[in-house]
């Protein structure tokens, strides 16, 4: 997919589902940042021109697929469409310029030559998950379970988790949508993702 089609489905998604107050808002944010264009990481998934915007895709396709095998065809009275795609396609937007290109030198065939790589620098670090839920509701009110999820969805890979082994637990106990949303953006990540090596 190309830069055009991956932004496409995006705003397919974005509008088929997502009504709520300051949606618009939001999506004229994301419009005026590199969300379109920034990769999902420097050296690991989608780490290429339009990977964040392709990993929140399929994030919230891995999120949907879960939601409505866990919960069948009755899935919708446990969580909304809308619900599921602001959380899905939304849960990164932290990463917004975050990432520049630079250049650094890497031995091919013997021979130095600089190639491009992506630099990670946060001008608001607020954290990952707890960013995200920041930025969102800047614009838009979330649902708790909402937030929960975005806020967690790193897992066990979350530093907060190191001084307090027992709030996962808690929150995927609480929040089973939050587990799985978990489990999606993981799925998405190993499964469906790839990443371009130097």
């Amino acid at each position: 997919m190309n830069l055009e089609e991956i932004k496409q489905e995006f705003l397919e998604i974005y509008y088929d589902n997502i009504e709520r107050d300051g949606a618009e808002e939001l999506l004229n944010y994301l419009e005026k940042t590199d969300f379109f264009t920034a990769p999902a990481s420097g050296r690991r998934h989608s780490n290429f021109e339009g990977g964040l915007c392709l990993h929140s895709i399929n994030v919230y396709k891995r999120y949907l697929k879960l939601i409505q095998s866990e919960y069948g065809d009755n899935w919708k009275d446990v969580i909304s469409p809308e619900s599921v795609a602001i959380t899905g396609l939304l849960h990164d937007i932290c990463k917004v310029n975050t990432y520049t290109v630079e250049m650094r030198n890497v031995k091919v065939d013997g021979q130095w030559v600089q190639k491009p790589y992506y630099k990670y620098y946060d001008t608001l670090p607020y954290g990952h998950g707890e960013k995200s839920v920041y930025m969102i509701s800047g614009f838009m009110k979330l649902t708790r379970e909402e937030a929960m999820a975005i806020n967690w969805h790193m897992g066990a890979f979350d530093p907060r988790v190191a001084n307090n082994s027992n709030i996962l637990a808690e929150v995927f106990y609480r929040y089973p949508t939050a587990y799985l949303f978990h489990l999606a953006d993981y799925m998405a990540t190993y499964l469906d993702e790839v990443s371009v090596n130097d």
